[in-house]
């Protein structure tokens, strides 16, 4: 038996190796477009690669994902995060937990993931070709017929398809021929561009607590957050792009953002501290000493923006200057004009639409012998490992399944 997968990244070598350990008779093909593979892998988390995230509470857990969370309650019990760890922890690869609970390998370098999955792959025999696509696949009888970029043509009994997420619904259409619905892709976890934004020269100064909010929806996420120098980043933003991103698309990412610095405390709690300041430092000047926690250059920041003068003390500050302090640090607001990309790591929303696939084996169900894993499905996580986990489990399940034979 020919088993061939169509892309070279998380989940095809994942299923690549699962099919071999399954299936140790069968001939197992790699195809990759690009000259190398794991290139997701190699640059994940600053090049350290973002394995999978804490499992310690699967109802948290489950919960990281936009699109898929139904699909992934039914796989992950087949093949989760504490799998994910133990199934490298065997080919000689420890992870380490971080405190917001992403997982690295304890060698903080993506090439240790890399070479891990080179080795085993190598070990089980699978074939790995790059600068390698598939073109269009016909289906005939039970094999499939494969048309390559090169004119070649080549021969499966299986085809799985892990080649990602694509940016353009039109790249699907060598899928969507064969009767597959396509969820129109678009981009998750991306950044938010600010152009007027008066805090642009902030660049680098980060707050580890804040909620943003995207006016005019229910969409919000608490968390830390990065001021960069096109507008904001972190943790927050990318979490909140990833739950928000289909209306944020249809808004075409002309819209208002909401910040709120201080979410530990009410409109009124921030007041008081503000007036109490008069009490208890009435000398101090109030630019040159920060509040709350916040950086200092943010801190004057705000007092610049609230025009308070650099020499005004706290005891001479005016209850309009501190309600507007108050204002500002709960309730600014900041207009968004466009995204960027969060790094190199695009991910997309869309794909296979998780109806045409069997959820226990990721078989499609319209063509027999061809499945499905990664990205490519319409399953997507926010950052933090939750993509990564998905691939493997995907992976796993679809390896594990690729070489039955049929009824």
């Amino acid at each position: 038996m020919r088993i061939v997968i169509v892309g070279g990244g998380a989940s095809g070598f994942m299923a690549a190796i699962t099919a071999a350990e399954y299936f140790p008779d069968a001939q197992i093909l790699i195809l990759e477009k690009s000259r190398t593979v794991l290139n997701k892998v190699r640059i994940s988390g600053g090049g350290r690669c973002n394995v999978t995230h804490d499992p310690s509470d699967m109802r948290f857990f489950i919960k990281n994902y936009p699109r898929g969370e139904k699909l992934l309650r039914k796989q992950l019990p087949l093949f989760d995060a504490f799998s994910t760890v133990e199934w490298f922890e065997k080919k000689g690869v420890k992870l380490k937990t971080e405190p917001d609970g992403r997982m690295f390998p304890i060698s903080d370098s993506s090439h240790t993931i890399i070479e891990c999955l080179l080795r085993t792959a190598k070990q089980h025999n699978v074939e790995v070709r790059t600068s390698t696509s598939i073109n269009s696949f016909v289906k005939t009888d039970n094999a499939f017929s494969l048309n390559l970029n090169d004119d070649e043509t080549l021969f499966a009994d299986r085809l799985l398809i892990a080649t990602g997420g694509y940016p353009r619904l039109s790249s699907f259409d060598w899928l969507h021929e064969h009767h597959h619905q396509i969820v129109n892709p678009l981009p998750s976890l991306f950044t938010f561009n600010t152009p007027e934004n008066y805090l642009l020269p902030l660049a680098g100064v980060s707050v580890q607590d804040t909620v943003v909010k995207i006016m005019g929806t229910k969409h919000e996420w608490r968390g830390p957050l990065l001021i960069t120098h096109w507008g904001f980043s972190g943790p927050a933003i990318l979490k909140l792009s990833a739950w928000a991103a289909r209306d944020l698309a249809e808004k075409e990412y002309q819209f208002t953002c909401r910040i709120n610095w201080l979410p530990e405390m009410n409109e009124q709690q921030v007041r008081e501290f503000l007036v109490q300041e008069k009490v208890k430092t009435p000398k101090q000047q109030i630019a040159s000493h920060a509040r709350f926690g916040i950086p200092l250059r943010l801190w004057k920041a705000f007092t610049e923006k609230e025009e308070v003068p650099e020499t005004l003390r706290w005891s001479d500050a005016s209850h309009k200057i501190l309600n507007r302090l108050t204002e500002l640090l709960i309730n600014s607001q900041f207009e968004v004009k466009g995204k960027t990309t969060f790094k190199e790591e695009f991910v997309t929303c869309g794909g296979i639409a998780l109806t045409d696939v069997d959820p226990q084996t990721l078989e499609s169900r319209s063509v027999p012998g061809l499945f499905f894993a990664g990205e490519v499905l319409d399953v997507d996580g926010i950052t933090g490992g939750f993509n990564f986990q998905n691939a493997w489990t995907t992976g796993f399940i679809a390896g594990k399944n690729i070489g039955t034979i049929p009824g």
